[in-house]
């Protein structure tokens, strides 16, 4: 039969383990649904048996509060485990992804390494060599050329702190004797004067002002 229309668990596909996590929180939540359904007995069961008194009807209640804590305790119990194998899947499940991201990232460092293999080889490092030794000389040679343009014709390479200061000197010498003769030249009579001026007399001053008057 099998070879004819084929078994049909041989096609149906294996649950992953993300399936697996999805099935047993759906179980959870029935569970957590059971429980909380049971909590609301148990309430009406406390409330019943506070109004009675101690008898028959008392303790029929109290038989019925205690099998439905016996139920809550066992769903309780499944509860705990669904919730512990949630937790081992869930840490397997990451444990999975973190182990095939890292081969992601070994995979992509093997390929960039074969890269890195392949353009290092095309470089040819006595050539680089080479290269840095033209670009040194000529730097140099640039150099020499801006030190020959920037040379001074008239001015000497080297000059006395000493000397300068001699120099200035003597500037300042010259200046004060060329002040000093131009206000000899000042007070000097004038070469075209041939009498020095007489000076006046009292009443002579008052005669020539009555004459111009």
């Amino acid at each position: 039969m099998n070879r004819i229309f084929g078994s049909s668990a041989s096609k149906k596909p294996k649950p992953t383990l993300q399936d697996a996590i999805s099935s047993t929180d759906v179980r959870i939540a029935s569970i957590e649904v059971k429980i909380k359904k049971l909590d609301g007995e148990l309430a009406r069961y406390k409330e019943q048996m506070s109004k009675l008194r101690n008898g028959p009807g008392k303790n029929a209640i109290q038989q019925r509060a205690l099998r439905t804590l016996q139920q809550k305790r066992m769903y309780e119990g499944q509860l705990n485990q669904l919730a512990q194998q949630s937790f081992n899947m869930e840490s397997a499940a990451i444990a999975t992804e973190n182990l095939r991201n890292t081969m992601a990232t070994v995979d992509a460092m093997k390929s960039a390494n074969k890269e890195l293999q392949k353009q290092y080889g095309k470089i040819d490092i006595n050539k680089i060599e080479n290269i840095q030794y033209e670009m040194e000389d000529l730097l140099e040679q640039a150099n020499e050329v801006q030190e020959s343009l920037g040379r001074s014709y008239a001015v000497p390479d080297e000059l006395d702190e000493a000397d300068l200061e001699a120099e200035l000197d003597a500037l300042a010498l010259e200046d004060e004797e060329e002040s000093t003769s131009y206000l000899a030249d000042l007070n000097k009579t004038p070469d075209f004067i041939d009498e020095p001026p007489v000076e006046l007399s009292e009443p002579s001053a008052k005669e020539a002002i009555k004459t111009t008057a």
